[in-house]
């Protein structure tokens, strides 16, 4: 028996999604959809996934699992069009940056016996100073010696839970549970306030009357820090941070209190106290890559629980499978 999964969007994470499940077509079959058929075609010749549908609906009719890989502020309409096509039994997994709401969508719109469960991917370190966006920079192995959070609504079933971590494993990552709240918490910290924070550089910098010539000599340390402005359609980015406003004021506010204390370092001139500051922050950064690039978190705590083990995957979920799923398929026995 195979497994049946439907990503909707094709850009870098569902792509890449469907390349590495292409690892594992005895076990599982994959049908893409994107609101561009020009970049669905694209995916399918590149292998990403084994067939296509134009049409949302029909895409996911008989699919076990949907990964919604689209931009934010498409979710919730996109579960709002394909709630009553699910059938039941069905697992529906996001990559969103936000999880509190989309599960509060999901209560909202998904039928009964319909599963929400979240996903946060960490993308493979090899990948974190890539530039490339979109299909092209899809690859089989973006999430290995990553994580990937599951987070699901309270009283989600245990069964559900566990085939979503064994979805993880099947991508070469490392799934562990984690609670919604947290997660939205941690990514106002790792995905929006990078965001705001190459707006703001931008808007302050682009704003000034000598940008003429700044433009001209800006290199490196402008290009890195606007870098996150180009990885996220600005209606997507602008709807999580209002979705998650509590957590972007309050790291917002962390970061003001920041830079005003080194203004302050700046404007008294207290050169051994900015000096100390800048080295313990480039000591700090250097220690997160080497740490992300060995890739070890066995021992990490992520709201509060440590990092299950996943000893089996997919091939040995059949009888969970079977379970969530409904399914039948045992032969009459012989008269």
């Amino acid at each position: 028996m195979t497994v049946k999964i439907t990503i909707i969007g094709l850009g870098q994470i569902g792509a890449s999604l469907g390349l590495a499940l292409a690892n594992h077509k005895d076990q599982v079959t994959t049908l893409g959809h994107d609101k561009s058929p020009d970049i669905a075609r694209k995916a399918q010749k590149q292998g990403a996934v084994e067939s296509i549908s134009y049409n949302l609906p029909a895409s996911i009719e008989g699919a076990d699992f949907v990964v919604l890989a689209i931009p934010f502020d498409e979710i919730y309409e996109t579960l709002k069009i394909i709630a009553q096509d699910l059938r039941e039994g069905a697992v529906v997994m996001d990559t969103a940056p936000v999880k509190s709401v989309v599960a509060e969508w999901a209560k909202e719109l998904l039928p009964p016996k319909r599963h929400y469960i979240g996903l946060t991917p960490a993308l493979n370190p090899t990948c974190l100073e890539d530039a490339a966006r979109g299909l092209n920079a899809a690859r089989a192995d973006l999430f290995q010696k990553g994580v990937i959070a599951v987070t699901a609504p309270q009283g989600t079933a245990e069964g559900a839970l566990k085939l979503a971590a064994d979805f993880v494993a099947l991508l070469g990552a490392q799934p562990f549970f984690a609670d919604l709240a947290e997660v939205d918490g941690v990514m106002a910290s790792a995905h929006l306030l990078p965001g705001l924070s190459a707006a703001a550089l931008t808007e302050t910098v682009t704003g000034q009357q000598g940008w003429a010539d700044i433009r001209k000599i800006a290199g490196k340390p402008y290009s890195a820090a606007t870098q996150p402005l180009d990885g996220e359609e600005p209606a997507a980015l602008a709807e999580a941070i209002l979705q998650n406003r509590a957590n972007t004021i309050r790291v917002l506010d962390e970061y003001i209190a920041t830079l005003t204390s080194l203004r302050k370092d700046i404007a008294e001139e207290n050169k051994k106290e900015l000096q100390a500051r800048l080295e313990r922050a480039r000591r700090g950064r250097a220690q997160w890559q080497l740490e992300r690039a060995k890739g070890d978190w066995l021992s990490v705590e992520f709201g509060g629980q440590e990092m299950p083990k996943v000893g089996d995957i997919w091939k040995r979920q059949i009888g969970g499978l079977d379970k969530i799923f409904g399914r039948r398929d045992k032969k009459p026995d012989a008269d």
